[in-house]
């Protein structure tokens, strides 16, 4: 028995209240942070939920998961199985967008006990006429709980037992498994326990796990260089784009750029005649984070580009930079929303020894904070009535974490397809709080793990431990804002290294379009992650027929993701032994093994990299008693491996720097 409660009477007398349940719930998983924030799944994913459940004694337990949509009140129950140890485990299937809730129900189940009990006693030879009467009552109480023809049939099983039949004919009415499945149907819970958490599952839309992005600016669009690119030379675009087979092709800021401070060419402090200054510097006379710049066009011409997007399979999604320009309409009309410093101006954006003049930040810590979440999430919810549902949300981690739960939350309710891209590049505690608080996905430090043993740590950490429940990784090879030195010293062939291990460790990926697919690699100055000539502060027009482009490669690579379902979640992926560190081997397969993908690639850009890499042929369901094929998807070329676990490769960083082997065994 376990104590519930215990409360104090006038007199001074405790008085305990006492619960007869027995069962006892621990060690629930998934269960994030005590049940504080829900798990993340896509529609037609399961919910496998473990639990240590045991009880005192030696009587049987028994347990089910319960689980419903959390707007209906009526539960679905499965039942959970015994594993190992006192664990069990139990699943269920979601079905729709929103959020559900889960949680468990145990006990100790009389008839069960009784049924075991009374198996054991018959193989000792024993008298069991007694024991037959209990089984009876337990029957005849169970007819009390069910209805109709199956409480009918308990009543008459239950008359049986206590009848004349000999005791062997009893004891296999009482042993039958049409009995034991009905007994079950209508168990005794009048002391079970159910667990006293009720978790959350938030259900999104598939391409919340699986999306491909393809970052563009729309004033680098135009067809002439001087010309400053509009929506509808965007739209023009995007037929380009979805052959290369992107979903999602997203904008940086699309308002109005304002002009006190504007930053010039490549981050000058002034900005010289005719610098279009850097879109993150949101806000003019012409509007705020609501208007759209007057040189791409207008609203009318903004939802075009959306239609079009839609017609050709892709999303447009949108940059949410909540920070404004010193020209920004909020900055008159809401000075409190800033922070002033003791000289009367206002505390421009830094992170030392970087300097933004060109940007306010907003003060979250403001005396009218009610009206800044307000206006903030009417921001988002502008766009969504435009057609967007998907955002990259810059810097998330300097805003309130409690603004953006409660804005994500209530969105959601209201647009359970909206997706939430976190661009946060800072600890790692922080960026998982954001995942936890709602965002979908999210950006990593894939840009900055270029070795064999960072890559492995890092994804066995991100898809093999409760992260995996809350955080959806986003990986992307390169940004505006970031040219790793893998890259800027590798060549062509280190963007094509990252492009095949950025789109076959995550089902998520981006990259930073044109830049990316042109190999652009030279740095503002030696040492930085800069861009030289960044199209963050000026007009780039990018010749996308050059022979070197990747547009190819990329084309195929995305190509392969769709055909292939094991590249489309991220949870299956383990990793084999190699004997050279230069070349890393991984594999990813759907729950079936119907379609199993493995990926060898080298990380040297440079020089031909040969070695044998070490295949677990149970850990990939393949028959070790016959030799199997791996097929390249991007060469097309077809091997024969033996049923020793190691074989050999060779990658030539110029011409094969990886290779996306499909699995077929005869």
């Amino acid at each position: 028995m376990i104590t519930e409660t215990v409360t104090q009477r006038d007199g001074g007398v405790a008085v305990t209240e006492v619960k007869q349940h027995r069962a006892i719930i621990e060690g629930v998983q998934p269960e994030i942070d005590s049940g504080r924030f829900a798990i993340k799944r896509v529609i037609g994913e399961q919910v496998v939920v473990e639990a240590d459940i045991f009880a005192d004694g030696y009587d049987a337990v028994m347990a089910v998961l319960l689980y419903r949509k959390s707007t209906e009140s009526y539960w679905c129950e499965t039942p959970m199985e015994f594993l190992v140890n006192d664990r069990w485990r139990g699943a269920f299937t979601v079905t729709e967008m929103g959020e559900y809730v889960y949680t468990l129900r145990a006990w100790v189940d009389h008839f069960k006990t009784w049924r075991r009990d009374l198996q054991k006693r018959l193989a000792a030879g024993q008298d069991v006429s007694v024991d037959l009467l209990i089984g009876a009552d337990l029957i005849d109480a169970a007819s009390k709980r069910a209805q109709g023809e199956e409480a009918r049939q308990l009543q008459s099983i239950a008359a049986r037992l206590h009848g004349e039949e000999t005791q062997f004919d009893r004891a296999q009415l009482a042993l039958d498994d049409n009995l034991y499945r009905l007994m079950m149907r209508y168990p005794d819970l009048r002391y079970a326990y159910t667990y006293d958490k009720q978790l959350r599952v938030t259900v999104e839309r598939l391409r919340a796990r699986f999306s491909a992005w393809y970052e563009l600016f729309p004033r680098s669009c135009s067809p002439t260089p001087v010309r400053h690119g509009t929506f509808r030379d965007c739209a023009e675009r995007l037929s380009y784009v979805a052959a290369m087979g992107f979903d999602i092709v997203y904008l940086p800021p699309i308002h109005p750029i304002g002009r006190a401070f504007r930053k010039g060419k490549n981050n000058a402090v002034v900005a010289q005649s005719g610098d279009v200054g850097s879109p993150w510097a949101i806000g003019a006379a012409e509007g705020g984070h609501k208007a759209i710049h007057p040189e791409l066009g207008t609203l009318e011409d903004f939802c075009y580009l959306v239609r079009r997007a839609r017609d050709l399979g892709m999303e447009i999604a949108l940059d949410i930079a909540f920070q404004c320009s010193p020209d920004h309409p909020y900055v008159t009309e809401h000075p409190e929303w800033f922070v002033k410093r003791p000289d009367g101006t206002i505390q421009y954006a830094e992170n030392p020894p970087k300097k933004y003049q060109d940007i306010y930040p907003i003060n979250f810590e403001t005396t009218n904070a009610q009206g800044l979440w307000e206006e903030l999430r009417s921001v988002m919810l502008f766009w969504i009535e435009q057609g967007v549902h998907v955002f990259r949300v810059d810097n998330p981690h300097t805003k309130s974490f409690y603004f953006w739960e409660w804005a994500i939350s209530s969105i959601k309710q209201r647009y359970p397809e909206t997706i939430f891209l976190s661009e946060a590049f800072t600890r790692p505690k922080v960026m998982y709080n954001l995942a936890k608080l709602g965002f979908t996905q999210s950006y990593t430090y894939f840009t900055w793990r270029n070795s064999k043993w960072e890559l492995t740590q890092y994804m066995t950490e991100l898809t093999q431990t409760q992260v995996r429940e809350f955080f959806r990784p986003n990986f992307w090879p390169n940004t505006p804002d970031i040219l790793h030195a893998f890259l800027q010293h590798g060549g062509r062939a280190a963007f094509k290294i990252r492009l095949v291990l950025a789109a076959t460790m995550t089902a998520s990926y981006g990259l930073y379009g044109p830049v990316f697919e042109l190999c652009v690699n030279i740095p503002r100055e030696p040492g930085s992650e800069e861009y030289l000539d960044s199209e963050k502060y000026q007009l780039r027009h990018w010749n996308l027929d050059h022979p070197d482009s990747l547009r190819d490669l990329m084309t195929r690579v995305n190509w392969i993701r769709r055909e292939n379902p094991a590249l489309q979640s991220d949870w299956s992926i383990r990793f084999h032994p190699t004997d050279n560190e230069q070349i890393i081997c991984y594999s990813k397969r759907t729950p079936d093994y119907s379609n199993l993908i493995l990926v060898v690639a080298s990380f040297d850009p440079v020089h031909t990299q040969v070695g044998w890499v070490g295949v677990d042929l149970n850990e990939l369901g393949i028959d070790s008693n016959r030799p199997y094929m791996v097929h390249d998807l991007l060469t097309g070329a077809t091997y024969t491996w033996q049923t020793w676990s190691w074989n050999y490769v060779e990658l030539r960083p110029h011409n094969v720097a990886a290779h996306i082997f499909r699995v077929e065994q005869p």
